[in-house]
């Protein structure tokens, strides 16, 4: 199985919101769409929270294999989910202007971009 990235319209807002917010905020934005998505029990985004809360993403007719697809883009250590780091780092490898801007140069602000906070 493998994740359909021309089945969506996707307009990569993150450089303008970095350039608005600051990088700390942004990356406090992504925790906090981590923590929606997530299994509190687990603490990972999990087949069963991702579905769950598929309709907060406007996803109200995702098919399961989707979803599984969607973990498995992101699931680096191969567990089926994602932990936070996951999700940030999945986020990133979304975000085409971002990952071009990081490959080219990781060094002062941007440093500060990869530094997830130790806490949820």
């Amino acid at each position: 199985m493998e994740f359909d990235h021309n089945a969506f319209d996707f307009e990569d807002y993150f450089p303008s919101m970095i350039a608005r917010m600051g990088a700390e905020a942004f990356i406090g934005e992504l925790c906090t769409g981590f923590r929606m998505l997530m299994d509190v029990n687990q603490g990972l985004i999990t087949f069963d929270s991702l579905k769950r809360n598929s309709l907060l993403l406007g996803l109200e007719d995702i098919r399961d294999d989707e979803i599984v697809c969607m973990l498995m883009e992101g699931d680096l250590d191969g567990d089926g989910a994602l932990s936070q780091m996951e999700f940030c780092i999945l986020m990133f490898r979304l975000s085409p202007v971002l990952l071009r801007q990081e490959l080219l140069n990781v060094s002062g602000n941007e440093k500060k971009l990869l530094q997830l906070p130790s806490k949820l």
